[in-house]
């Protein structure tokens, strides 16, 4: 007779392991470009490669990413554009890379739709710890349904604030009746808001519960990602509390 421990080992062998994480890096520098694709792919990661951003660009439309890596510096279309380009068609997270610290070269690239940057050169560690964040992000699911009973703007698993609907089982936020398109990190930083509307969350809190930092991070990718979401569920509905932060308003 078989055990059902038995059984239960010949259908773990059986199962197919999971697919690899699919990632494509757009560097033009081949050093750069080679040593970011063996540092990743040495955990695990499937990657693929573009030296400039129009190819970059067919890249990512014929493949199926699970994440971007753009270097802010790219022959034929830069990695501003580039990011431009793909937020117009998916909210794919997206890590920029930059040569220096440049603060215009962070706060285009985060302008223009990317999650979180690294500064080359690219620490691998730290880029690495940057990505499983942005992974976690990505897949992300709400451990409570909302508000407790009797508060306002609870529908069950509903978060309802003025013209603005949270829906934190299906992942989906609708404005007027009309469904967003948030970046997995746009729609984890609303999260945050939602689960505590009328409170006031500050940038260090939001850098460690939505982009995952374990360490002193650049409170610049709060400050962008909050005007990015503003511009998306209205103006007046995260308001600035100065020298604190940010919180959702309940109305």
């Amino acid at each position: 007779m078989t055990s059902n421990a038995q059984v239960g080992s010949v259908s773990e062998a059986r199962r197919p392991p999971p697919a690899p994480v699919s990632v494509l890096v757009v560097e033009d520098d081949a050093t750069i470009r080679r040593a970011v694709q063996l540092a990743l792919e040495r955990y695990g990661y499937r990657v693929d490669v573009a030296a400039d951003g129009l190819s970059g660009l067919e890249a990512f439309r014929a493949g199926a990413y699970n994440l971007l890596i753009l270097d802010v510096m790219l022959p034929e279309l830069d990695g501003i554009g580039l990011c431009h380009r793909i937020r117009e068609e998916s909210p794919v997270p997206v890590l920029m890379m930059s040569a220096r610290g440049d603060a215009l070269d962070v706060v285009a690239g985060l302008e223009a739709g990317a999650d979180d940057y690294v500064i080359k050169p690219v620490d691998t560690a730290v880029m690495v710890a940057r990505i499983r964040a942005l992974l976690r992000r990505a897949t992300f699911r709400p451990e409570t349904e909302g508000p407790a009973a009797g508060q306002p703007g609870r529908a069950d698993h509903i978060l309802v604030f003025g013209d603005l609907s949270v829906d934190t089982l299906g992942m989906e936020v609708r404005r007027a009746g009309e469904t967003l398109s948030l970046t997995p990190t746009e729609l984890r930083l609303l999260l945050e808001f939602a689960a505590a509307p009328g409170s006031v969350l500050d940038r260090r809190r939001l850098l460690r519960d939505v982009w995952d930092y374990g360490w002193e991070g650049d409170t610049r990718v709060v400050d962008l990602c909050v005007l990015r979401l503003r511009k998306k569920i209205g103006s007046g509905r995260i308001e600035t509390v100065r020298g604190f932060g940010y919180k959702l308003v309940r109305g």
